[in-house]
């Protein structure tokens, strides 16, 4: 795990916890098969810690230097933030790769409007972040009325947008 902190722009990130975390993850998904399809999604602090991995990837390293091991086909994100969305753009822009990589992967962000534990405007600036640091592969869903938790609908749409990103129609 990793510290949250209080959301808000002005919080420290937790680095070190982010990246240890992250590294986890990529170490465990890297044992899958090279055929495999391998994405990242998660809810809440998971939510963060799947879009700090698309960071990541997108820069080819993790926030320590580290290079970052996998290819990451899909991110998705609910009710979620963005850890260290300042200077992202600027760490983006200055390697043709990373924004190439930052052009080309599908996130899916979706929030509740009245969430209350992770208010709605840092999932909307979150996505907005995203989006000019040159994640343009970004889709951002809001469902109205809907708290803390997420609905049928809305991991039915999950479902359909990575059947979509992931051309696995037919596969099932």
């Amino acid at each position: 795990g990793f510290d949250a902190g209080e959301l808000s722009e002005e919080s420290p990130d937790d680095w070190e916890g982010l990246d240890a975390s992250a590294a986890h993850i990529a170490n465990f998904l890297s044992t899958e098969p090279s055929d495999v399809k391998v994405g990242i999604g998660g809810f809440s602090m998971g939510a963060a810690m799947a879009l700090y991995s698309a960071t990541a990837c997108a820069l080819g390293r993790y926030g320590n230097g580290i290079p970052y091991p996998i290819n990451l086909r899909a991110v998705v994100g609910l009710s979620g933030w963005l850890p260290g969305s300042r200077g992202l753009r600027n760490k983006i822009q200055v390697s043709h790769e990373a924004a190439r990589r930052a052009a080309s992967l599908p996130i899916l962000l979706s929030h509740g409007t009245c969430d209350d534990v992770v208010p709605y405007k840092i999932g909307e600036k979150s996505a907005h972040s995203l989006n000019i640091a040159g994640f343009w592969n970004l889709t951002f869903k809001n469902y109205e009325g809907i708290g803390h938790y997420t609905v049928p609908k809305e991991m039915d749409e999950v479902c359909n947008w990575l059947t979509t990103k992931l051309c696995l129609e037919g596969s099932r």
